[in-house]
């Protein structure tokens, strides 16, 4: 067989360019990060807020304690029982997952870089290859790619939004359903088949948001097929990667419904409605550079819209195309209104833009879909107009390099100096050397204050977190950051930490009843649960802690560890030499109830839930009195795990029961429901009320409750 010269050298040409490209991609992020030192790689680009959760999920991932399809509790959180995950949904924990062993050999920080890193250069590859698979000219496909990589939408949320950095699965999906509704070529035996199967796979164990619309289009895209040409090949491959995107969903959140043990909990991720609007896409924002712009002028009109806009969430400025995107929208629209005129069809390429906008646009069908079928966990719909970064600048390339191709020194002139106007226009402000120095500085403060910490203490000693917070989403007291207790996690490598826990868990429920104690009785109880230090912000309080530290040192716990910069303080306790288990007083609340304020009582909307748990190893048998109310006169049945507890009729007033129970090792779980409907009243804000309950608590007593239960 006679060798091929010009196919090996096109194929070593492809290879270089490609190569280039991640390179290019690279040192623009470099360059940005100003990270050209092996120093500066141990220093993440952020150190505060979201930032910390995205640090802590690596940490934990590193130490073993989230791997797929397991129970996902983080050991040296929520202690001392650990802190259970199962129940937070958790997007790309394959991805976490390989991020944890990267940092086992790298460092927890420079795992975090070498990721955002690895964003960018795969959104670059991506979108590169799909747009030579359109058979864009390799120019424009390259400056495409650097536009889509570092699009404003996804590059600039930065490490506390790392997983929303990969929107590398973006232009495959578009790929993907423009095969399956239009291309002619589907053929399992030459790999297009294989190929829409693998980038479903990847999409469903992504991030949920790209998940979803996925799922849209490539509906979409088999209507489409089914109307037209209705080739087999193609619907066969369409449903299969629909089945295989949402399998792999299934497959990488399982730990949702396998794992998570209190089942009367509400979800962790408290969404409404209001939130979709807020969170939708405003058209508007498209066009709108970000008041922080680095050019002036621009930054002119996000100022104004920060002055004049009253209903814009927190990612205001998040869809903004850029000027290249917004002069590819432009043009998209010319092109789709002139075929509508004169052809009277609208070309491909608009119709997934379309889409989009009809979905994700506030007032639109995201708002629909929400407010009709109660799917309110996608409500930041204005994520979504990612797709539509890579459907403009997939157009906009296609339509410079064909109208160029005659000329191809000027076509590669033209698309370095879009690329560079695009990047210029795109890149938010460096962050510069001052703020790294910042970073650097805070953690080795952190790190002083772990290994001093890990010097005093004994391996796998716990502390106590005070002000106790839940996790995640819970707005901090004072001036405390949140997921800031995170801190002296990530500086640490045995010792456990109180925080972490679930918010609206019962596993967590001693630590709320404790904080309402006096100071004394929390540090007797904290010594008789074998915790070793108390730490706190002083940030966390209002006075910076004087009084809690008096507090302490009037009790004789004088030993006292401050970081560098007197913001963190850790007491040293003296724990018992035999602990016992916190045992928590009252019953948690979870499905079925109605906000309420502190001391008021709880009101069911119709069946509810309340759980406790039970960290002995061994089944109780105790009391629980439950204090009940109803609207009107009503006959509630309570049941205990699953089986018969009582029937009761309560009234107005209220009426106490007393009620023998038998509580599990681990999460038991009080189901009350009334025969009666419930009845909505004008005076509650057309709520919803059938029973209330004002008290569920235990009830020790010496024939059933005894040791920690008794104590407790």
């Amino acid at each position: 067989m006679k060798p091929q010269p010009r196919k090996f050298f096109a194929a070593i040409g492809a290879r270089w360019r490609v190569g280039l490209l991640a390179l290019a991609t690279a040192l623009v992020w470099v360059s940005h990060y100003d990270r050209w030192t092996r120093a500066s790689w141990t220093i993440p680009t952020d150190y505060n807020g979201d930032a910390f959760e995205i640090l802590a999920r690596i940490e934990a991932a590193a130490e073993g304690d989230t791997v797929p399809l397991r129970p996902q509790v983080i050991a040296r959180l929520g202690a001392p029982f650990g802190a259970n995950w199962s129940a937070y949904p958790s997007s790309d924990l394959l991805l976490l997952w390989v991020l944890g062993q990267v940092a086992r050999a790298v460092g927890v920080y420079a795992a975090a870089n070498l990721a955002m890193l690895a964003a960018v250069v795969s959104a670059a590859l991506a979108f590169y290859g799909c747009a030579r698979w359109l058979r864009v000219r390799w120019e424009w496909a390259f400056a495409g790619a650097l536009l889509f990589a570092f699009t404003f939408q996804t590059f600039h949320r930065g490490l506390p939004h790392l997983f929303l950095l990969f929107s590398w699965t973006v232009p495959l999906a578009l790929l993907t359903c423009g095969i399956v509704a239009a291309s002619r070529r589907v053929r399992w035996r030459s790999g297009g088949g294989v190929f829409c199967l693998a980038v479903a796979a990847a999409i469903g164990s992504g991030n949920p948001y790209t998940l979803f619309l996925f799922l849209q289009l490539l509906g979409w895209a088999l209507i489409a097929q089914w109307v037209g040409a209705r080739r087999r090949e193609n619907l066969v491959v369409g449903l299969a990667a629909m089945a295989v995107a949402i399998g792999a969903f299934l497959v990488v959140e399982s730990h949702v419904w396998l794992f998570a043990p209190d089942t009367a909990a509400t979800s962790p991720l408290a969404r409404n409605y209001g939130g979709t609007e807020r969170y939708a896409l405003k058209p508007l924002e498209l066009l709108l550079p970000p008041a922080t712009h680095r050019w002036a002028a621009l930054a002119f009109f996000g100022q104004r819209y920060e002055r004049w806009s009253e209903w814009r969430g927190g990612e205001a400025f998040a869809p903004y195309l850029g000027v290249v995107g917004i002069a590819g929208l432009g043009w998209l629209m010319v092109v789709a209104v002139r075929a509508v005129l004169t052809q009277r069809r609208m070309p491909r390429v608009a119709l997934p833009a379309g889409w989009v906008l009809a979905f994700a646009s506030i007032g639109g069908l995201t708002n629909v879909v929400a407010f009709f079928t109660g799917l309110l966990v996608f409500r930041a719909a204005n994520r979504f107009s990612i797709f539509l970064s890579a459907i403009v600048l997939l157009f906009l390339v296609a339509r410079l390099a064909r109208s160029s191709r005659a000329r191809p020194v000027w076509s590669a002139l033209g698309a370095a100096a879009v690329a560079a106007l695009g990047l210029c226009d795109q890149l938010p402000r460096a962050p510069g050397g001052a703020q790294q120095q910042r970073i650097a500085a805070r953690i080795e403060a952190d790190r002083e204050l772990g290994r001093e910490l890990e010097r005093r203490l004994p391996p796998r000693a716990m502390v106590f977190q005070l002000p106790v917070m839940g996790f995640p989403e819970i707005a901090p007291p004072q001036q405390l950051g949140d997921y800031e207790y995170f801190r002296p996690y990530l500086a640490t490598r045995s010792l456990r930490f109180s925080y972490g826990t679930l918010k609206g868990r019962s596993r967590g429920r001693w630590q709320r009843e404790l904080e309402t104690l006096p100071t004394a009785e929390v540090v007797r109880r904290l010594e008789r649960y074998g915790f070793s230090a108390v730490y706190f912000s002083r940030r966390g309080f209002a006075d910076g802690g004087k009084k809690l530290l008096a507090e302490l040192a009037a009790m004789g716990r004088t030993q006292a560890i401050e970081g560098k910069f007197r913001e963190q303080v850790v007491v040293l306790l003296r724990p018992a030499a035999r602990p016992e288990p916190p045992v928590a007083r009252g019953f948690t609340f979870g499905t079925g109830w109605q906000n309420a304020a502190p001391g008021e009582p709880r009101w069911a909307y119709g069946a509810a839930a309340l759980s406790y748990f039970n960290p002995l190893p061994r089944s109780v048998r105790t009391s629980v009195r439950l204090v009940l109310s109803g609207i009107g006169e009503r006959h509630v049945r309570v049941r205990v795990n699953g089986s018969d507890g009582l029937d009761a009729r309560v009234g107005e007033a209220a009426r106490t029961l007393l009620l023998r129970v038998t509580l599990q090792p681990g999460v038991n779980r009080l189901d009350l429901e009334s025969r009666e409907p419930p009845v909505r009243l004008s005076k509650a804000a057309g709520q919803l009320r059938a029973f209330a309950v004002h008290e569920a608590t235990l009830v020790p007593d010496a024939a059933g409750a005894a040791g920690a239960f008794a104590g407790g």
